[in-house]
């Protein structure tokens, strides 16, 4: 049988993550009155553990793959960089032919995508990216599910992102390949997603604009993203905070969108540079729903990964 890794969205493709987002959604809906450690009824994935190795720090990603394998009727071990035989040099390679005889499943939290793409060539359980500095899959599964929440179906979709060219839109950019949505792009010069992920997307029919015109990629948009401009460990912040300061998402922006557009970000979020804390705490903000949506995400995700869906 074929391993199911999780290292990207085209790693499931269409057919699947529609199957993820229509999954998540009902065991969203199934599970509203229960406690939020009771397992769901039918405990898919009783008696099956997940190692989860964190190299970067998280809040989101580990609170929600944890609690996701306990309402799946499964558990999770962490593994830190500081506290484990990879902080010491063990390979990549090494780790994951380890805990293949070990756990079900792999999550890991990393930098450099060749790590976890060496992890899942190695290891003989499926293998999750919970981020890379190339992608963010599992975050865009929360935001498609969240969209979709908000009763926007995604074929023809417009989506208008704002500031760094980073890995959670890359990840945006192949969603809209697998799934046809469209993709208004504003970074500033210098600061542009990668090519290949544009490429991908309007070889797929996707339209993608790249601007450097913050209220031309707002207009009609039906979804506003952004995210920190600052990613963990990135240096010259000041010149980089300088160059993304007419990106803001701010009240003036989201006026260019559309009446019910919503605004995302994946957090954490530094309110007073991407986004104004007007935006933020405005009613059109879902950024909490996103959050949560982590969980019933990372429950779809697992059961693909693990021949469950």
């Amino acid at each position: 049988m074929t391993i199911r890794h999780f290292l990207d969205l085209s790693d499931a493709g269409t057919d699947a993550l529609a199957t993820m987002l229509g999954d998540a959604h009902e065991r969203k809906i199934a599970r509203v009155s229960s406690p939020k450690g009771k397992a769901d009824s039918d405990k898919p994935l009783e008696g099956h553990v997940l190692a989860m190795i964190f190299e970067k720090n998280s809040t989101r990603t580990r609170v929600s793959f944890d609690m996701a394998m306990r309402q799946l009727g499964g558990s999770a071990v962490i593994l830190e960089a500081g506290t484990s035989q990879l902080g010491r040099g063990e390979s990549i390679a090494d780790t994951a032919r380890v805990l293949s005889r070990m756990a079900d499943a792999i999550m890991i939290r990393t930098g450099d995508h060749a790590k976890i793409e060496e992890m899942a060539r190695f290891a003989t359980v499926p293998v999750i990216n919970g981020l890379t500095d190339r992608s963010h899959p599992c975050q865009i599964v929360a935001d498609l599910l969240t969209i979709l929440e908000n009763k926007k179906p995604l074929p023809g979709l417009e989506v208008a992102w704002f500031g760094d060219g980073n890995n959670v839109l890359h990840s945006i950019l192949e969603a809209a390949a697998l799934l046809k949505f469209n993709v208004r792009v504003a970074t500033p010069l210098g600061y542009e997603p990668e090519q290949e992920f544009v490429d991908m997307a309007r070889a797929a029919g996707a339209r993608i604009d790249l601007t450097s015109d913050a209220q031309e990629a707002a207009g009609g948009a039906d979804v506003i993203i952004t995210d920190t401009w600052i990613s963990m460990g990135q240096t010259n912040a000041e010149d980089k905070l300088a160059a993304m300061a007419p990106f803001q998402v701010n009240e003036a922006l989201m006026a260019h969108a559309k009446d019910d557009a919503i605004f995302l970000h994946c957090l954490p979020a530094h309110v007073g540079d991407e986004v104004s804390e007007a935006v933020f705490e405005s009613a059109q903000s879902r950024v909490f729903d996103e959050a949560e949506n982590r969980i019933h995400a990372q429950k779809s995700i697992l059961l693909w990964a693990l021949g469950k869906l």
